[in-house]
């Protein structure tokens, strides 16, 4: 297939570890058949520093005319004193989620195989297998509804709407989501038989106590029944959803939730895998195509130095191959590929142990080892 890819390298380690990611893409391309035109477009700080705006109109005009979006990270302190509405973080990355209808953020969470030492939970829990997919509704709730002070400045309030509509919406991608990880191993329990897991919502929200997140319940469990009763759905509130997922992380497959519960369980999950520089992330909408990027942020305390990890940045490309463009299994050798490099012993700084860490793969290093991986090298 034919494929326009934009490239938002952006701020801080963003341009090293999409240089990474495009090795990868190339590879892939070679490997399978593909033509993928990948074009650089400036973003975030490092576009306000070239014309003052922190994402220019040509490049939103390409991310709108391109079949998907990868990015690297946007931010850091050099543009910290600029109007909020200028800022990377919201100029950049919320307008084009809203430009892009992008309303779904999927950001997995995976203890890879050779990484279970890095997990900060006891060893029989992460044995026990830790794969899940947090689907987070990007685009309503608290954090765009109406908001305000009073006129003494000494109360304020934030309104969280949400309509049925954009319930079920973000409810359709995470049962579609279940049903392609359906089949995906558990590990083996004591007395128990390996056997595929069952395709699995874990609904959260907060309905004992808010009115949005009923709506919330009644809405997906309607969804559930209408068009995907093959799939296992569970309700759960939120402060027991945070709570099993430390305890008992494997119980869960695709958790699906609200904009602010959603910002808060990511983040939680993203610690229990051990590495924040191993887990990528997609924004999707209607539409084929999408926002990829690893979840790190720009880490500009390392940048330049040549150490950053581009795992995630390499797996949010296999994200863009599944969702974007419906390769399979292309985004399953880019994965398989991660997994024998992590095998045999290739780690950047944040993921080496103790003992090697002077002997760490650079940036590139471990983007080549992907590369080659993928070539069958």
């Amino acid at each position: 297939m034919k494929a326009n890819i934009v490239l938002l390298p952006g701020d801080g380690v963003g341009p090293e570890i999409v240089a990474e990611a495009v090795k990868a893409l190339k590879a892939v391309a070679t490997r399978f058949g593909h033509d993928f035109e990948m074009t650089e477009y400036p973003v975030g700080g490092a576009a306000h520093d070239l014309c003052g705006d922190c994402l220019p109109d040509a490049t939103l005009a390409a991310c709108k005319a391109a079949d998907a979006v990868l990015l690297g990270a946007v931010g850091g302190p050099k543009w910290d004193a600029l109007p909020p509405e200028k800022r990377p973080e919201r100029r950049a990355l919320l307008t084009l989620r809203s430009e892009l209808g992008l309303f779904a953020n999927l950001r997995p969470a995976k203890v890879w195989d050779a990484l279970k030492g890095a997990s900060p939970l006891k060893d029989e829990i992460v044995a026990r297998g830790i794969d899940v997919l947090i689907v987070r509704e990007l685009t309503g709730g608290a954090y765009f509804g109406e908001k305000g002070r009073s006129a003494d400045r000494t109360s304020a309030y934030d309104v969280t709407p949400y309509s049925a509509h954009e319930i079920a919406r973000v409810a359709r991608i995470a049962f579609d989501a279940a049903r392609r990880r359906h089949g995906r191993a558990v590990a083996p329990q004591p007395g128990r038989a390996v056997a595929p897991r069952p395709p699995k919502v874990t609904s959260v929200d907060k309905a004992n106590v808010l009115e949005t997140s009923r709506l919330w319940r009644e809405t997906v469990t309607a969804l559930h029944a209408a068009e995907y009763a093959d799939v296992e759905l569970e309700h759960m509130y939120v402060d027991n959803a945070a709570m099993q997922l430390v305890r008992d992380p494997a119980r869960f497959d695709v958790i699906l939730t609200e904009n602010m519960f959603g910002d808060i369980l990511s983040d939680e999950a993203s610690q229990i895998t051990g590495s924040i520089g191993m887990l990528p992330s997609a924004s999707l909408g209607a539409a084929k195509g999408g926002l990829y990027e690893p979840i790190h942020g720009s880490a500009p305390d390392i940048a330049g130095k040549g150490i950053a990890n581009p795992l995630a940045t390499i797996l949010s490309a296999a994200l863009m191959l599944r969702h974007a463009f419906g390769l399979a299994a292309e985004a399953d050798a880019v994965e398989q590929a991660v997994s024998d490099v992590l095998a045999s012993g290739v780690r950047t700084a944040d993921i080496a142990s103790p003992s090697g860490a002077s002997s760490a793969a650079s940036t590139s290093e471990m983007g080549d080892a992907i590369q080659a991986a993928l070539s069958g090298l």
